[in-house]
């Protein structure tokens, strides 16, 4: 849950320093109209992002990046005081028209296992108690004699929409409530049904804004009202006792909600926990863990401001923020250009990023990545940094750097200035696992080979011994006689790889015993071939008849290259 209300005291200087890299030790070098340009810049994106997650239920980002953003912003404002704009503004077009029968708090987040232990040690480890975060859209729930009269947003924390009609719909939501008071107030969560749902390897799985999407809505049908769950993390009218208030919910059916509330009395009882709901089995998204004193101010002294009797503990971030360095491209052997992006390096789980790509180069139009501009990241199968998207720009923008001039598939066989990128390229294929897997020599040694002018065409390298590569810089004696020994090997190697080598488009299987044989298809042949449709015929008839790669083929039969 988002919260726009200042936190207290150590919470606030760890959320302001928090990790990620979100907020830098040091301040920028900026005179004193930059900062204000920045500053509000930034404020004002925060504050469209609380508009667009409290008023509209969307999440143009995800809490992660937001709660490093609003670090971010809260570092850049005591690094420039007079330049600081105010805070963000409350939003009163969040509340609502129903005043909720009893105030939502919010809560603030302990950023680390020290900032937990002090609050549990701050409350003697006695009456303390852990639930899952539910990532899902808070709900205010009233039942009067049992029977459900009002269900009611989160808004302000004090006004909220009504959301009774929706709620009658969802069947997750009792209807009536047995063995219940006269009057019953319940605080939870509209949750993403997910049996099974592991957060450590599912993410939060796009479950809450799927939750607001479907409450959104004019009406709520019955298939989506059918994947809503709800998970009561707080009966606020109950028992001042948090054992009698579970004996309560229990009472009244709602035992699963009940069973997601356990007692501990250290950190290491609250890590153990929040390890099991981390790595196990939910029904629903959690983000985190909440840490409650089991007795607390009578609701009706509840204020919209996260309280000091509760607390979120974040999961490890599935998402970062990072800053842009620079920007990358890289050519392949075909001339297809793709782009990294260098960052300032950031923590992602359990992965130290300092690249990610981003993609094609249409996608990095896109997007419009520059350096400056943070980017929000998050991890593809729990270990490949993957960009999801431009966080926001910076104020003042830096020039689109340029990409390198684009080539076809069948261009640069020979070393060019503009084709040097895609040259290269085409030699680590040429001598890499794919091609001819060439024992210690990689991209480093063809450029260095590059470098000393040896290498005009792709094949100039058979043409070279020891003696001729002991003399390129970085190569010494010993170096020169391996990778000698390695283009030796080159030579004898059967014709099938160094048909690879080559990098023909995909054959399929449509094998041959010689150069002649696949030079002779014609492109119905070809297309006579197993898998191979029209396009790919004619690529591959236009591949053999193509007069760099016949000369190619030419240089290796005048060596004495098998097959050719």
């Amino acid at each position: 849950m988002r919260w726009t209300a200042k936190p207290a005291g150590s919470v606030l200087l760890a959320l302001a320093w928090m990790t990620n890299g979100a907020a830098q030790a040091g301040c920028p070098a900026w005179p004193p109209a930059r900062a204000r340009q920045e500053l509000l810049g930034l404020r004002d994106r925060l504050a469209a992002w609380n508009h667009a997650y409290r008023v509209d239920g969307r999440s143009p980002v995800s809490d992660a990046v937001y709660d490093q953003s609003l670090a971010q912003y809260r570092a850049w404002r005591d690094c420039f005081p007079s330049q600081a704009p105010a805070e963000l503004p409350h939003l009163a077009d969040a509340s609502g028209r129903v005043r909720a029968p009893v105030v939502q708090t919010g809560l603030a987040k302990l950023p680390d296992a020290a900032a937990v232990r002090a609050w549990m040690a701050a409350r003697g480890g006695r009456d303390l108690w852990i639930q899952p975060k539910a990532d899902g859209v808070a709900v205010t729930l009233l039942y009067e004699h049992g029977k459900l009269r009002e269900a009611v947003s989160r808004g302000d924390g004090t006004r909220g929409s009504d959301w009774t009609a929706a709620a009658r719909r969802i069947a997750a939501v009792p209807d009536f409530l047995p063995n219940a008071p006269p009057r019953v107030v319940l605080q939870g969560e509209l949750v993403w049904h997910l049996p099974g749902h592991v957060q450590a390897r599912d993410g939060g799985d796009n479950a809450r804004s799927r939750v607001a999407g479907a409450l959104a809505r004019t009406t709520l049908d019955d298939a989506t009202a059918a994947h809503i769950g709800l998970f009561v993390w707080d009966w606020p009218s109950g028992p001042s006792a948090m054992r009698d208030r579970l004996a309560g919910l229990r009472a009244m059916g709602l035992t699963a909600s009940a069973a997601l509330t356990e007692p501990v009395a250290n950190l290491a009882e609250a890590t153990a926990w929040r390890e099991r709901w981390y790595r196990q089995g939910l029904p629903f998204a959690a983000d985190g863990v909440v840490l409650r004193q089991g007795t607390r101010p009578a609701a009706g002294t509840w204020k919209a401001a996260p309280p000091d009797w509760a607390v979120a503990w974040k999961y490890p971030a599935a998402q970062a923020l990072a800053t842009v360095r620079a920007v990358e491209f890289r050519t392949g052997r075909s001339g297809r250009v793709s782009v990294v992006l260098v960052l300032d390096p950031v923590q992602l789980g359990d992965h130290r990023v300092r690249r990610v790509s981003a993609g094609s180069l249409a996608r990095w139009r896109r997007l419009d990545v520059r350096p400056g501009d943070r980017v929000g990241l998050s991890l593809a199968g729990l270990t490949i940094p993957r960009l999801d998207g431009v966080a926001w720009h910076p104020a003042r923008r830096g020039p689109l750097p340029q990409p390198p001039a684009r080539h076809g598939p069948m261009d640069c066989w020979r070393y060019t200035r503009d084709c040097q990128a895609q040259f290269l390229a085409r030699l680590d294929w040429l001598g890499g696992h794919h091609g001819l897997d060439l024992d210690g020599v990689g991209e480093g040694t063809w450029q260095r080979l590059l470098d000393a002018g040896k290498l005009n065409g792709l094949l100039d390298w058979l043409a070279l011994d020891a003696a001729e590569l002991a003399q390129v810089d970085g190569i010494g004696p010993a170096r020169a006689v391996a990778i000698a020994s390695s283009f030796a090997v080159a030579r004898r190697a059967g014709f099938q790889r160094w048909l690879a080598a080559l990098a023909p488009p995909p054959m399929g299987d449509a094998s041959a015993p010689d150069w002649a044989t696949l030079v002779s298809r014609s492109e119905a042949q070809w297309q006579a071939q197993p898998r191979i449709g029209a396009v790919r015929a004619h690529r591959l008839h236009a591949f053999f008849r193509h007069p760099e790669v016949m000369a190619l083929a030419a240089r290796l039969h005048e060596v004495g290259v098998a097959g050719f």
